[in-house]
């Protein structure tokens, strides 16, 4: 297996890794269960001191680790710097909130007999997470800062292709302070997640990635009795009504297709039209994605870099061949540059059915697929018509028909009148293949947590003991 740096925009590995040894991961594995007994007898405001150093750190060292991410999997500098800003505000905001979202959860005591009784949260161990190159240091992140403010341990088992921004994060958090232990990047292959997964020491797992990384983390977590949370990635709806401002939503529909460099799992991916606004949208739409400029991601003035991988790359091509030859047709890009690297352009593709691939398929890269509906309910159908349920958008003035998308939508968010976007404030997942479980707001932090019953008697006669009612 290869752990490597490698310029996306040339093709050129630029720094190879060693993969740990059995011993080396045994030795990880022991300091993550040393440092779950040291951090759980912490206290919130110890965590919250350390998360927030954390925050420090990453501002003073922004411009650097942006590059860093740049230079690995090619998003833009200027998105790379917001990433980084993205990431300290989570470590505040989870510094600042956590102990509230753990606070002890009352029951009616007197109902059941006791003198107290309530729920507690406790933290539930080291948590493995398994993690995708999208976004580098986010996607860390947001299951870092609430696992480790809950009191848990982190193992991060980084993508293969961003090991510079894993060891970033193996260092982060013991310079801000948090024990040895406390996180750790695991320089290991995936093949080798079950060795991890086995360990009774390791209790949960996390995973953001594609369906099929999802279905094999789950089956060996389920193996090994080990929760899980998976965000599994999405084909998301953006449907565009005859109330919308066609204008406005042109112009977020460029930016939620083409964000990070079209490879999003939140990116808008399939934009639907009702027929009375299709021809404003689509021309302006097409406008937009043609005029997006393709170029060095270290240049402000570039729009869109290249996609993180050859093999990323080399299927986004596939999926859009594949439409083109069944009938689809392309109304900008389309065309592999010749050029090094790993290209594409902003495409839009019309005329999709289902025996295209784009249609079932999330495509990982710049390119829109464009559809034409008749109806409200047309375009409920078409954006319910894939087995993901992720993010969606729905663009409407009419109070009525914001709310009927709300309930209507097969999604884990429905953004009205604006792009997906995540937020340490909202819960953040999905349903259906896009996976379980939730990331950010209070139940992110309490997905590892053990909630333990509380009941407390008076400890006399006149306490309920063991009930007739027990189970």
């Amino acid at each position: 297996m290869s752990i490597a740096t490698i310029d996306p925009t040339t093709g050129q590995v630029l720094k190879t890794f060693e993969e740990m040894t059995d011993e080396q991961l045994t030795a990880a594995l022991a300091r993550a269960a040393a440092g779950f007994d040291e951090l759980r007898a912490t206290t919130f405001a110890d965590r919250a001191r350390w998360m927030s150093a954390v925050a420090d750190l990453l501002e003073v060292e922004c411009d650097g680790v942006a590059r860093m991410m740049t230079t690995e999997m090619a998003k833009t500098y200027a998105s790379a710097k917001a990433e980084v800003a993205k990431c300290a505000a989570a470590c505040r905001y989870y510094a600042a909130h956590a102990e509230r979202f753990l606070a002890d959860e009352p029951a009616d005591a007197g109902s059941i007999g006791a003198t107290s009784a309530y729920g507690r949260y406790f933290p539930m161990g080291p948590v493995l997470a398994v993690m995708p190159w999208n976004f580098p240091l986010w996607q860390v992140m947001r299951f870092a800062a609430p696992a480790l403010m809950a009191g848990n341990t982190g193992l991060l088992k980084h993508a293969s292709n961003v090991p510079q921004t894993a060891l970033y994060l193996d260092e982060l958090f013991r310079r801000a302070g948090f024990p040895a232990g406390a996180f750790q990047a695991l320089m290991i292959g995936s093949e080798r997640i079950e060795q991890v997964l086995a360990d009774p020491r390791v209790r949960a797992a996390t995973l953001t990635g594609s369906e099929g990384a999802g279905r094999s983390v789950g089956s060996i977590a389920g193996k090994y009795l080990k929760k899980t949370v998976l965000e599994l990635g999405g084909s998301d709806p953006f449907v565009v009504m005859p109330s919308a401002d066609v204008a406005r939503a042109a112009e977020v529909a460029t930016v939620a297709r083409c964000q990070n460099n079209g490879q999003s799992c939140i990116a808008a991916k399939r934009f639907i039209v009702h027929t009375e606004v299709y021809d404003e949208f689509a021309e302006a739409f097409v406008s937009r994605m043609s005029a997006l400029r393709l170029g060095d991601p270290m240049d402000d003035s570039t729009d869109v870099g290249p996609l993180a991988t050859e093999r990323g790359r080399d299927e986004v091509a596939e999926q859009v061949r594949d439409a083109v030859a069944k009938g689809a047709r392309v109304l900008c890009g389309g065309e592999l540059p010749d050029r090094p690297g790993w290209w594409y352009p902003p495409t839009v593709v019309t005329e999709l059915t289902p025996q295209m691939r784009m249609y079932a398929e999330e495509v990982f890269g710049p390119v829109a697929g464009l559809y034409r509906v008749g109806s409200y309910e047309e375009a409920v159908e078409v954006a319910n018509g894939t087995d993901y349920g992720l993010g969606s958008n729905a663009w409407t003035r009419d109070p009525d028909e914001q709310q009927r998308f709300v309930t209507d939508l097969d999604a884990g968010m429905v953004f009205v009148n604006g792009m997906t976007t995540s937020y340490p404030e909202l819960p953040f997942g999905g349903v259906g293949n896009s996976g379980y479980g939730r990331e950010l707001s209070a139940q992110g932090i309490r997905e590892f947590c053990n909630l333990k019953a509380v009941w407390i008697g008076a400890g006399d006669s006149a306490g309920a003991g063991a009930g007739a009612h027990s189970e």
